[in-house]
């Protein structure tokens, strides 16, 4: 084997190409799950933020939270009820919050973590503020399961806004996503809707 082939082989490993994504996570041995036990503890504070907006009747079981540099910029639950705003999701109030507290329009260097699926507005809100990555607990039809709109799920899935939009989306998996999907069984005889 020559150089030039040993080199290739090397970028081979380095690259791997996914529905059009470019992943360098096989060229570093556990970096998956590091990046996993990351979304699973920012994640987990979003759902603890979706319990806690019912407990205190502030709206919804949803949670969101907003994330740079590894550091939590703020952590928000829906305040539909509480604001009597039904533009106040939980990823809508996050943004605001982290909008106001870093004193920037655009969040281009953060992250933002849901415990649900975000619905359309909310989806704008995370395209508009321009962050850079999303990852969601629960899907869509866990919320629809327990009364939410099912307009959410086949507006994200029928119109390509995900496919479109400049921006990492990753669906959490294993007890990440089983804790999300939770907090819907466990709130919903807390929380009607209204």
């Amino acid at each position: 084997m020559d150089d030039s082939t040993s080199a290739s082989n090397a970028t081979a490993n380095v690259l791997e190409v996914k529905d059009e994504t470019i992943s360098v996570a096989s060229a570093f041995p556990g970096h998956q799950e590091a990046v996993q036990d990351r979304d699973h503890k920012f994640l987990t504070k979003a759902v603890e933020e979706a319990y806690k907006g019912v407990e205190c009747g502030d709206g919804g079981p949803f949670g969101a939270v907003v994330v740079r540099k590894d550091e939590i910029v703020v952590s928000c639950h829906n305040m539909v009820l509480r604001n009597t705003d039904p533009t106040a999701h939980a990823e809508v109030t996050a943004i605001r919050e982290a909008c106001q507290k870093l004193n920037q329009i655009e969040l281009a260097d953060c992250e933002i973590y849901a415990s649900c699926e975000p619905c359309p507005m909310c989806f704008g809100a995370i395209h508009l503020s321009r962050i850079k990555r999303l990852v969601y607990g629960a899907k869509a039809e866990a919320a629809i399961a327990i009364g939410f709109d099912d307009f959410i799920a086949d507006a994200l899935r029928g119109t390509g806004f995900y496919q479109k939009a400049q921006l990492e989306i990753k669906k959490a998996d294993g007890s990440g996503a089983v804790i999300a999907e939770q907090v819907f069984e466990k709130t919903k005889e807390k929380f009607t809707l209204y």
